[in-house]
């Protein structure tokens, strides 16, 4: 495994950790505002904080590339004409990646926030880790072929979040469709952050999509919700977490950490963050870890390290 890989690989599960650490946060934050409400301010504050951030990257770009023009002058006209046409596509690019990870980030953020008031927390959060099946399925009809390895990885991890996640008899109720459809159109996230991300800036598209998601959902905060000023400052600390960390950091982290990597093993470790949630309860909200949930962790693990496991050389 080389060292791209890995680091890719630990960029991801420190993504998983953030937002599993942040189910806390969403779960606290709901005692005191609505879920539009929620995710409208943490969308657009996570689109803030990333705004100083890509200023500084963007005069460090510009000195640096003054400094290379200075060290090589060439191409003249020509030259010029193919950046400026590089320009405009990567903008374009830039546009479009952003505004669909934005609108797919708010169908799939509302409907679980939604969902969850009217389903069990264990099938909610195996219900939206479902993209780890999703996604290679997604991939055959994208001709995006996954090894053996991994689709038996998929199943480990299934299996593991099986045991982590669902502690009744499975039916599928109201809330459990709406969680359904957060795991599919995350599932699509997942694809389009694997489709733009090595044409645009990462942080830049992160930004976009923050405050696509944030508008959306200011709209239906209006429409269907009353919000209070009073609420939302009542909720500072899980909205502060949910926005800087879960949004502005962690989505961020995903579109950078997703280049160059598989989005099926992408997805595989992302979805540790069911992993995290169950031991972010425990610690922080004195949950009980059963031993089955322990060992749905277990699994889980497998699972991210078979994934994770270098191809056999064919002689």
């Amino acid at each position: 495994m080389n060292k791209f890989i890995i680091r890719q690989s630990c960029l991801l599960f420190l993504t998983a950790l953030i937002w599993g650490v942040a189910f806390v946060a969403q779960s606290v934050g709901m005692d005191y505002v609505e879920p539009f409400t929620f995710n409208a301010v943490r969308c657009t504050l996570g689109g803030i904080v990333l705004i100083p951030c890509i200023g500084v990257l963007t005069i460090w770009k510009r000195n640096k590339n003054h400094s290379d023009k200075d060290t090589v002058k060439s191409g003249g006209q020509t030259t010029d004409k193919t950046e400026k046409l590089n320009w405009i596509k990567k903008r374009k690019d830039l546009i479009i990646g952003g505004s669909a990870c934005g609108i797919l980030l708010f169908i799939s953020s509302n409907f679980q926030q939604v969902g969850i008031q009217y389903t069990t927390a264990g099938k909610a959060g195996f219900i939206t880790a479902l993209y780890i099946v999703i996604v290679p399925v997604l991939g055959i009809f994208l001709h995006r072929r996954s090894s053996i390895k991994i689709w038996i990885g998929v199943v480990v991890a299934l299996f593991g979040l099986y045991l982590l996640c669902i502690q009744e008899n499975f039916t599928l109720g109201k809330g459990d469709g709406l969680v359904l459809v957060c795991a599919v159109t995350f599932s699509f996230h997942i694809m389009v952050v694997d489709y733009f991300s090595p044409k645009v800036d990462g942080i830049k598209m992160s930004c976009i999509q923050f405050f696509v998601c944030g508008i959306l959902s200011s709209v239906c905060m209006f429409l269907f919700e009353n919000p209070q000023i009073s609420q939302i400052l009542s909720a500072w600390l899980p909205i502060l977490y949910a926005g800087v960390m879960s949004c502005g950091i962690a989505y961020t982290l995903q579109i950078i950490a997703q280049e160059g990597m598989n989005p099926t093993v992408a997805s595989l470790i992302l979805s540790m963050e069911a992993v995290v949630s169950v031991l972010a309860g425990w610690i922080l909200l004195h949950e009980k870890l059963s031993a089955r949930e322990l060992t749905g962790c277990v699994f889980m693990f497998a699972a991210i390290i078979l994934a994770q496991l270098p191809q056999r050389k064919k002689v």
